[in-house]
């Protein structure tokens, strides 16, 4: 196994804080040699750099990630931007609120489609923190 970059080494320290340990662990173990490649790209490229820069928060990039997710339908990484709103501190109304852009500027199938799966994500969520209450 190869030493990660520095650029790497940042950008897992905020994919960790953004989505979580469990999350990242189990994408860690799933890695194969097929996809190494584009993981590291992606962990240098979106976490190291775009994620780790200064100039907006966390939850100000999680809101523009889940509506730029959400206008290209891209579902499952949405609902995964979705549950990792419980780290970066976005809210169900500014989930909301991003969506309501989503519907004017990306249209409302878009917009539709999110809200099921947000509705959805969040529910789970509520549903966790009562039963572990």
């Amino acid at each position: 196994m190869s030493k990660r970059s520095e650029r790497a080494e940042i950008g897992m320290t905020t994919r960790r804080s953004v989505l979580g340990n469990a999350h990242v662990d189990r994408a860690e173990a799933s890695k194969t040699a097929f996809d190494t490649d584009f993981q590291t790209f992606i962990m240098e490229g979106a976490w190291g750099s775009v994620w780790s820069r200064p100039g907006l928060t966390k939850r100000e990039r999680s809101l523009i990630t889940l509506a730029l997710l959400a206008a290209g339908g891209h579902e499952e990484e949405f609902a995964m931007h979705v549950r990792a709103t419980a780290n970066t501190g976005a809210s169900p109304d500014d989930i909301k609120e991003a969506l309501m852009h989503v519907a004017v500027y990306a249209g409302v199938p878009a917009a539709n489609s999110a809200f099921k799966l947000a509705k959805a994500e969040l529910n789970l969520r509520q549903d966790e923190k009562g039963a572990a209450q």
